[in-house]
């Protein structure tokens, strides 16, 4: 069986239009509210949200739903995903909610669950729960309706965590930090972790108004925090996406960091310390760069499937610590059960304050390799596939390539686009050898 609504990170659509409106989220919890009550008489779910104006309305048709299937509601308000994913492993919840669309604009937004523990659900669960939505609804009398509270120090419990990530006996004092939060769900957290830990912290993207999360700012837009980090004369710019499980980092030179060098620079800073890492996982999308710079160091590097939840799957299946994205979602397990964008950050600022060093010092071994990447669009039923040019032209370039380069060809999830990225060394081939598997599949 398929999933009809799920997909590789919850149900996310736009505003008013199927299935992100009113009347199937009320279903939507009152189906995930029976699933639950299979194995549990009286559930607790708690619910956070970002900074969209539509949260307002998909929250209270949430608590609707899960109240009217017999299920107890605890309202996080504005929270960081990861944050929601903490406080429902720590309060012994039943399932974590969060009412999100990450870097999206504000017109969409989303439904995403974690488990008891904190982690991303499986897709047996998100089955059970499509399955439950086509039958019936089974309204509880009045005596066994849910109930719903506020927890009112969310933020605060969360902050604290955050804080306990980075050494006791370090400090970020002397340090200046831009912190854009986006204008979402960490606006009023992600300045309070780095002020706490004793940095001189400049807040932008922290004012949200409902309709501005992600707009010009964020980790989706780092120019943003480029400008800032400049204007400010600071020392690093931090930038988050809408629900704060994604990070960009900016160093004092105006220099743009992204996952992939986070991800290397958190195996390194592990291994500087002593600690084991037999390996790391990343994405079909890593730099090869990082790839060679990992094995040059003893360390495993296998390729996940692209989507935070396959990186996730990757690393529980071979039961290692760390892995990420380009993008900049980054998975350390000995922090978090999830991704989470302020955590990561404060894995490298311990680094750089631990060394002694900048972060441009620490990843001078790693340069990361040029890419090219050309989205072709396929006509309606062109079987790329079987094309026999395609793949001869491909056999060619990955013989010229060798092992100084690579070709990836992937079909988009969402557009009848096939993505072709070839990275080098050097950026004119990456560039011509791109061009030319694009060719046989536009011609």
């Amino acid at each position: 069986m398929t999933r009809k609504y799920f997909g590789t990170d919850g149900i996310r659509g736009t505003v008013g239009q199927a299935p992100i409106t009113p009347d199937f989220v009320l279903r939507l919890a009152h189906a995930v509210g029976r699933v639950l009550r299979r194995t549990e008489a009286r559930p607790t779910v708690l619910i956070g949200k970002d900074t969209r104006i539509s949260g307002y309305m998909l929250e209270s048709a949430l608590e609707s739903g899960f109240n009217s299937a017999g299920v107890d509601v605890v309202l996080l308000g504005p929270l960081p995903t990861p944050g929601v994913a903490y406080l429902t492993r720590t309060q012994r919840a039943s399932l974590g909610v969060v009412i999100s669309a990450s870097h999206n604009a504000f017109p969409d937004n989303g439904i995403k669950f974690f488990s008891a523990q904190g982690a991303k659900l499986d897709d047996a669960w998100e089955l059970a729960v499509e399955t439950a939505l086509e039958e019936a609804p089974v309204w509880a009398d009045s005596p066994n309706l849910g109930k719903t509270r506020r927890l009112d120090d969310a933020a605060g419990r969360y902050i604290e965590f955050c804080k306990s990530t980075f050494a006791n006996d370090l400090t970020l004092k002397g340090m200046k930090i831009v912190v854009d939060a986006a204008h979402g769900a960490a606006y009023h957290i992600a300045p309070e972790v780095f002020h706490e830990l004793g940095a001189e912290v400049i807040a932008i993207g922290c004012s949200p108004d409902g309709i501005n999360i992600n707009d010009g700012v964020g980790a989706t837009h780092p120019e943003a925090l480029i400008k800032a980090v400049s204007a400010y004369g600071a020392h690093y710019g931090v930038a988050l996406d809408g629900d704060a499980d994604r990070l960009q980092l900016v160093d004092a030179e105006g220099r743009l960091f992204n996952g992939d060098e986070v991800l290397y620079l958190m195996v390194a800073e592990r291994l500087e310390r002593g600690e084991k890492v037999p390996g790391a996982v990343g994405t079909l999308m890593t730099n090869m760069a990082v790839e060679v710079a990992l094995q040059n160091r003893g360390v495993e590097f296998v390729r996940a499937k692209v989507g935070d939840r396959y990186v996730l799957e990757e690393l529980e299946k071979k039961g290692w610590l760390l892995g990420g994205e380009g993008s900049g979602h980054l998975l350390a397990l000995d922090k978090h059960t999830t991704g989470d964008g302020l955590i990561s950050a404060l894995q490298v600022l311990q680094a750089c304050v631990r060394s002694g060093k900048t972060l441009a010092q620490l990843l001078a071994d790693v340069t990361l390799f040029p890419q090219t990447l050309i989205n072709v669009r396929l006509q309606p039923g062109q079987e790329w596939k079987d094309n026999e040019r395609l793949a001869a032209a491909s056999r060619a370039v990955e013989a010229e390539l060798g092992n100084s380069g690579r070709l990836l060809i992937r079909a988009s999830g969402t557009e009848p686009l096939l993505r072709v990225m070839v990275e080098a060394r050097d950026a004119a081939q990456a560039k011509a050898c791109a061009e030319r598997v694009a060719d046989t599949v536009r011609s």
